[in-house]
């Protein structure tokens, strides 16, 4: 293909980091522009395909929106500043405000972009160590972690599905034609092989037609899952032997599931008893069965940790657990640790302690669920200063009024971004950061978390910065030595870094670019635990959690109703009849991100609410009109789309829309109690017309 190109044009191979599949990409570059982009067809993830925002590359790259200096709020208005400026600036107020308060004054805020973008995250935590604040914010607090920590607690390592080689796949809250396009292909071709599939989903997604679909009432996954491992033990569906080795407290759960017969669980989950039954028979007549969780789809519930719990204790009775086609281990790509340990306790130890520490691992966290109550109130110490970067918190934290009274009140807010987001409107300074296209850095990194392939690959910078905009990583080192934290920040280029955070994987640099495509760094892991056990406290997968009943919690997955619903609160039903989701996602964007993209906003030009025909009906609803969505916290205008693909009573709500957030109805206050997670599934809420016919 390069022998034809023009002879000015240059293929330069590396990855995309919207999001956490990190597709493989060719960029054409002509005379230092990006030019083109296509999808690498060597790249062992997406194999030369490109969803929509991959597509839009060269429109994201040189968008006429994009933060090109670094900008000061004077008096309300924008100014442009240097460099030196705006960082002599922020580490004055820094200096000032640690001297004042102390360290932990200071919370430093990494969203999700820190995930693919790993440098980003990973200069954020190197900096708030050297300044000494516990106050490390990360988005997980709201999403993943949850589901991280209940597999950490059942298992002692995180696993995750082997979709190209599952017998039987449970699309549990997942939609991956709009949010892992590639797994969607991956099913696909299973089901051609002879694959089953099941879709446990309020709404009917593409793929459901391709299976048994479970058209469950929000917030009662726990229960289904319950149900379905009913079916399996009554019927003697599960791997004894397995259980017998490698398990323990699977008595206890036989007992426990007896609570959960399938007639009981259809009253509580809509989902009609012998398609309970169905499920579970399925699922378990195949070895290399896998359960595909969604990202924040069980995560979001005021009882996410069961709800992992439950699906983990679903994969574990059938023995499906390190077998091709089940959930498997995998080795993430080792990188250099440049955390630097603060001893101080973060916002939230206190209140949840499994969220950062279990059985002695630390993790280096704060809750950001806490931050703006902290912020409000002074308690449990003053709150001062925010640095955001890789995230718009002002946007996506639920009970946004809140979240943006605190910035308001704070002392000093700093944004990292390449847009002036809504996060970046209400700070005070704002600084560019550069694209990942416009740097050099360590690209397929989530690729092991996500696909559960050990994969890295040198992500190649394809054209210079735009403006004045710089590498996250580089902006964290200039504030530091600025700081007078000049020996942790030694790294003067993205090669010198790069190199620096590969050494504990040994691969080089150049190794990596001698192999564009990217290294393998180790195949999948089978029968693993027959070589190592488990990593936890008994060295067997704990089905009876002692981790959570020494911390007052039930050491069995235990259904719990939704704060605000029909059962647990009638009266208001009939006030609020409908059953609000939200976070479904869309292949044009991501989070909050890419509404400034002309193309893909005309594909998906603002945000629209999904809610059945009966529904509409009773409320006067049309088809394409605007609604407003109200809950006992606030309310929202948007466009109706009226479809049979929904459960009559519940709405899906989309995220990430300044215009019509839906974190404006959720009450921050609502949060499960062992980790502290939002909830923003299952509310009640009720609708009606915009505007009065």
């Amino acid at each position: 293909m390069t022998q034809d190109l023009p002879s000015d044009m240059q293929v330069i191979k590396t990855d995309c980091a919207l999001c956490v599949n990190c597709c493989g990409i060719d960029a054409f570059v002509s005379r230092g522009k990006f030019v083109k982009v296509k999808g690498m067809k060597e790249h062992p993830v997406n194999r030369g395909g490109l969803c929509p925002k991959g597509a839009n590359l060269v429109a994201y790259a040189y968008a006429a929106d994009r933060l090109k200096y670094p900008m000061k709020k004077e008096s309300g208005d924008w100014k442009r500043i240097s460099w030196d400026e705006a960082l002599n600036t922020i580490a004055a107020k820094l200096r000032d405000i640690k001297r004042n308060y102390g360290a932990r004054a200071l919370a430093v805020h990494c969203g999700s972009v820190g995930v693919e973008h790993v440098e980003a995250a990973i200069f954020a935590q190197r900096f708030r160590g050297a300044y000494g604040t516990p106050n490390m914010l990360s988005v997980e607090s709201g999403c993943f972690r949850q589901r991280i920590l209940a597999r950490q607690m059942t298992f002692g390592r995180y696993i995750t599905e082997d979709i190209e080689h599952a017998g039987s796949i449970v699309l549990w809250g997942h939609n991956p034609d709009d949010s892992r396009w590639i797994a969607a292909d991956w099913i696909r071709t299973g089901l051609k092989r002879g694959a089953k599939l099941i879709i446990v989903d309020p709404r009917r997604i593409p793929l459901a037609s391709e299976g048994l679909h479970l058209q469950l009432r929000p917030g009662t996954d726990c229960a289904l899952a319950l149900g379905m491992m009913n079916v399996i033990v009554s019927e003697g569906l599960y791997d004894r032997d397995f259980l017998d080795e490698w398990t323990i407290g699977f008595d206890k759960l036989k007992e426990h599931l007896k609570s959960y017969p399938p007639e009981k669980v259809e009253a509580i989950t809509w989902v009609p008893a012998d398609d309970i039954r169905m499920a579970a028979r399925i699922f378990a007549a195949h070895k290399g069965a896998s359960i595909v969780q969604g990202t924040c789809a069980l995560d979001r519930q005021i009882n996410d940790v069961q709800n992992s719990r439950a699906l983990a204790l679903l994969q574990t009775i059938t023995g499906n657990i390190d077998k091709p086609g089940g959930w498997v281990a995998n080795r993430i790509v080792p990188l250099t640790d440049l955390g630097i340990p603060v001893e101080e306790a973060p916002l939230g130890e206190e209140e949840y302690p499994l969220h950062n520490s279990l059985w002695g691992r630390r993790l280096p966290y704060g809750h950001a669920m806490l931050f703006a109550k902290a912020v409000l109130t002074g308690k449990p110490y003053p709150v001062k200063a925010l640095i955001v970067t890789a995230g718009n918190p002002a946007l996506t934290m639920p009970g946004s009024q809140t979240f943006r009274q605190a910035l308001e009140k704070l002392d000093l807010v700093v944004t990292i971004d390449l847009f002036m987001n809504e996060t970046a409107e209400l700070s005070d300074i704002v600084l560019p950061a550069c694209s990942f296209l416009e740097q050099t850095g360590i690209g397929g990194y989530p690729i092991g978390l996500m696909h559960g392939i050990s994969y890295i690959m040198k992500r190649r910078k394809v054209i210079d910065p735009i403006g004045e905009s710089k590498p996250d990583w580089m902006i964290w080192s200039e504030l530091g030595r600025k700081m007078g934290y000049d020996e942790y920040f030694p790294w003067k280029t993205d090669e010198e870094m790069v190199e620096h955070l590969l050494i504990p994987s040994k691969i080089t640099l150049k190794q990596l670019e001698e192999h564009p495509e990217g290294i393998l760094y180790a195949p999948k892991s089978y029968d693993l635990y027959k070589k190592i056990g488990f990593k936890t406290p008994s060295g067997k997968i704990e089905i009876y959690s002692e981790t959570l009943k020494q911390a007052g919690f039930d050491p069995l997955p235990t259904h719990k109703e939704p704060t605000r619903s029909p059962v647990n609160t009638p009266d208001l039903a009939k006030e609020y009849p409908l059953i609000m989701i939200t976070g479904a996602r869309k292949r044009e964007r991501i989070h909050t991100q890419l509404r400034n993209i002309p193309h893909l906003r005309r594909l998906a030009p603002g945000p629209v609410a999904e809610l059945h025909p009966v529904a509409a009906a009773r409320y006067g609803i049309v088809d394409g009109e605007q609604m407003i969505v109200e809950t006992k916290e606030g309310s929202i205008t948007l466009k109706a789309r009226v479809t049979p693909s929904i459960a009559e009573q519940v709405i899906s709500v989309p995220h990430g829309w300044a215009e019509a957030n839906v974190n404006e109805l959720v009450n921050i206050d609502f949060r499960d109690p062992i980790l502290g997670c939002p909830e923003d599934k299952g509310l009640l809420c009720r609708v009606r017309p915009a505007q009065v016919r």
